[in-house]
């Protein structure tokens, strides 16, 4: 019994490895071509990071290094239009390599010069294009474009962009800042109690914040203002 049970098996056994050969055989180009495809795809990956990809970013950062030295050195028109000698402004960056790392970098440097040459409107387009989620840098542009709302007057939009940047930030350096630029702004719309959260806020969730040294007055004033 235990024979032919043993005999059953390895017809069984015998009978699939004739269908998978069957198969392997009936489907042999197909399959070769399916990992010919898959290696050709693979190699094409590799060679464009090493080729194309990571030589483009070299030259990226390279075109944008100048650009930095000028925006730190607080020389943000150079920054913008270039020197005309080499280095040719952050938009030139954006333009040549766009995609790589350097050029989304060059759009938070591009907006944030442009914010501090008071060009409000050409700031915000740019930051808006910037493709981020850093934890210090993407709130950061986010609540420059929230100032450059605020001095378009734009009070409304300016609010909800700083309040978002400070949850996103949700650290002991940013948030404070943006939520009292947020408080002050919604203190001179006569909006005591959303100015009174704010500040609340600064001075129970950010109390090792420096704004949290003197946050008390601004609290007192929209206290007044609630009255």
């Amino acid at each position: 019994m235990a024979e032919k049970k043993q005999q059953q098996e390895a017809l069984n056994v015998e009978e699939a490895l004739s269908k998978s050969e069957a198969f392997l055989i009936k489907n042999k180009k197909t399959i070769i071509g399916v990992i010919v495809a898959i290696i050709v795809i693979i190699a094409a990956v590799v060679l464009y990071k090493q080729y194309y990809a990571e030589p483009r970013e070299e030259k990226a950062y390279a075109a944008l290094f100048r650009g930095e030295e000028y925006f730190e050195a607080g020389d943000f028109e150079t920054a913008i239009a270039g020197d005309s000698i080499s280095y040719f402004g952050f938009q030139e960056v954006i333009d040549n390599y766009g995609g790589t790392k350097a050029a989304n970098l060059a759009k938070a440097y591009l907006g944030i010069s442009y914010a501090q040459l008071g060009q409000n409107e050409a700031a915000i387009k740019i930051l808006d294009e910037f493709d981020g989620n850093d934890q210090m840098v993407s709130p950061a542009l986010k609540g420059t474009m929230g100032n450059c709302y605020a001095k378009l007057g734009n009070l409304d939009k300016a609010v909800a962009l700083l309040q978002q940047a400070a949850n996103e930030a949700d650290n002991n350096t940013l948030s404070p800042i943006f939520l009292q630029q947020a408080g002050e702004i919604l203190l001179s719309q006569g909006k005591g109690s959303e100015a009174l959260k704010a500040f609340t806020t600064i001075k129970e969730k950010y109390f090792r914040s420096i704004q949290s040294m003197e946050v008390d007055k601004y609290i007192e004033k929209a206290n007044l203002l609630n009255k």
